[in-house]
């Protein structure tokens, strides 16, 4: 096996080892609150994850590898958008009330 290939091999392990320990994040964040819980870190492990192995398959030249992590990078993305979104959304402060109008005073 050639230097490239073992540094490949190397890539496509890590990039399997964290997209499982996604898992292993969201199972001890489960746990911890004894309710089930996606920590924002599974979305990132997810992300990270996917990208590294579907680098990985893009080598191998795997067209089933290749389309299943892209799919998934796009599904990850977007779960990170949208607690990203929902993040602000709860941080910002409330508009101003709008001033009511009183009574008009003429002058006379």
């Amino acid at each position: 096996m050639s230097r490239t290939e073992i540094i490949w091999l190397g890539i496509g392990f890590l990039g399997q080892g964290l997209f499982f320990m996604r898992w292993l994040v969201q199972w001890l964040a489960s746990e911890r609150h004894n309710e089930s819980r996606m920590p924002i870190a599974f979305w990132y492990m997810s992300l990270g994850g996917g990208m590294i192995t579907l680098a990985y398959a893009m080598y191998r030249k795997d067209p089933v590898f290749i389309a299943g992590q892209s799919v998934g990078a796009f599904v990850y993305l977007r779960n990170l958008i949208l607690v990203h979104r929902s993040a602000r959304a709860q941080q910002s402060p409330p508009p101003p009330p709008t001033p009511q109008q009183g009574p008009t005073v003429t002058g006379g």
